[in-house]
């Protein structure tokens, strides 16, 4: 028979995660939705990196275009 020592080990709890997650439905949902929102704010957390260095390369070059001294602007 099992012990409480047996069930405390870390393979044990692994299994019994495991046996759960595959033969619950409402686990398999827990997990999935979990998954997908979390792909959801990767996603999210990306393309509002992407959008800050857009606007501060665009700002960026806004500023050197107008420190320019115009004698360089024209020569180009």
């Amino acid at each position: 028979m099992f012990d409480l020592e047996d069930y405390v080990e870390t393979e044990t709890a692994v299994a019994i995660a495991a046996t759960a997650l595959i033969l619950s439905p409402r686990a398999r949902r827990v997990v999935r939705r979990g998954v997908v929102y979390g792909l959801a704010g990767i996603l999210t957390a990306v393309e509002a990196g992407r959008s800050l260095l857009q606007g501060t390369r665009a700002g960026f070059t806004a500023a050197v275009t107008r420190a320019r001294p115009a004698s360089q602007i024209n020569l180009n």
